[in-house]
């Protein structure tokens, strides 16, 4: 299986299964004297990491990362020296028997049928690659990434789920934020979030969200025209994410509601001196480039397609059969690809950053 590595100078490769005996990445491209711990790392695994809920998978994995190599300790620091870091995640609950009654059956909404199509072969066991277990490792690396672009704040949240909307221009509390479940920004949708996924957890069913990324800080020239936009990258990193199915930057679709006049992110001298935009319908991104505005994304993601409810497919033979999900499966996948987007907008930045001071010093 190729294609297995993104990014440019700042690159990243995962690798291992959901049911494997461990995942983990690759980040080439670090720069070197930077000063990381594994217990930095743990922090930002910590978000991701499944059985904090009951809104989420029940399986328990803690996701302990090792740093196997790229680093060396100086004074008592642990610095990068600018070769491979190799970062390792052992799986410790695997319960591969779950997956037992799907070893031929296609699961609807799944990537079975068309991993057997390419390939001749799958992993049945929790889908092996094609597992959201394989964002860890990604979170991992974007904890590296965040030590390479300073000064820049990433936060994400869950702004929607399923009919459910809050409006992020009016209700945005960072506090609100860490301290619920959802990682809604709204104190007052929490309770109402609550009850509702409830209801669907409690059916055996699942429902789709919208999550919001916003980067602050990120200084004006990142990206390029053409073929190396910044919200180009931001957009196939974040399709890159299990079950997301859009993404938008800025305004996005909504634009097509505008007039010239309402769109066009009007400019004006600050007190500063420097220029200073009225609005941010753009997202903070100008034709592949950052303004150095607030850049602002969303993407959206599908409900989980392990449900209870019989779904009717195929098996390998060619028969028509009905399939039922066992095993532990996230009501709203969601919740736990906010911190997988967060971490996905710091590579891609950390990403642009090095390619931004290699063309342009």
């Amino acid at each position: 299986m190729s294609h297995n590595s993104f990014g440019h100078l700042f690159r990243v490769t995962t690798w291992g299964e959901s049911h494997g005996p461990a995942l983990g990445c690759v980040v080439d491209g670090c720069p070197p004297r930077l000063e990381i711990s594994e217990a930095e790392i743990q922090t930002w695994m910590d978000k991701r990491k499944p059985g904090q809920s009951k809104y989420t998978t029940q399986r328990q994995e803690p996701d302990q990362v090792r740093i196997l190599s790229g680093v060396m300790e100086e004074n008592g620091k642990l610095l990068t020296t600018g070769t491979p870091i190799s970062l390792m995640i052992e799986n410790i609950d695997q319960r591969s028997k779950d997956y037992g009654e799907i070893k031929s059956r296609y699961r609807p909404g799944h990537a079975d049928l068309t991993y057997d199509a390419k390939y001749g072969i799958r992993d049945y066991r929790g889908g092996g690659r094609s597992s959201a277990r394989e964002t860890a490792a990604r979170v991992a690396a974007g904890a590296i990434a965040r030590k390479v672009i300073p000064n820049i704040e990433i936060i994400g949240a869950m702004i929607q789920i399923g009919d459910l909307r809050i409006d992020p221009n009016v209700t945005w509390d960072q506090a609100t934020i860490n301290s619920n479940a959802f990682f809604c920004p709204d104190p007052n949708a929490v309770d109402q979030w609550a009850e509702y996924l409830d209801k669907i957890r409690k059916a055996g069913s699942s429902i789709g969200a919208v999550i919001e990324v916003r980067a602050k800080g990120v200084p004006a020239g990142l990206g390029a025209p053409i073929y190396a936009k910044l919200d180009q990258d931001i957009c196939s990193n974040f399709m890159s994410i299990n079950a997301v199915k859009g993404v938008e930057i800025g305004d996005g679709f909504k634009t097509a509601e505008l007039t010239g006049e309402e769109n066009a992110d009007q400019i004006r001298i600050g007190k500063d001196g420097q220029p200073e935009f009225l609005s941010n319908h753009a997202g903070g991104i100008l034709g592949g480039i950052s303004s150095g505005q607030e850049i602002v994304a969303r993407f959206v993601v599908k409900p989980t397609s392990s449900i209870l409810t019989p779904r009717q497919s195929i098996n390998s033979a060619g028969e028509e059969v009905d399939v039922m999900t066992k095993g532990r499966h996230d009501p709203c996948v969601g919740i736990r690809a906010v911190p997988i987007g967060e971490a996905m907008m710091a590579l891609t930045l950390a990403d642009h950053h090095l390619r931004h001071k290699a063309q342009c010093g």
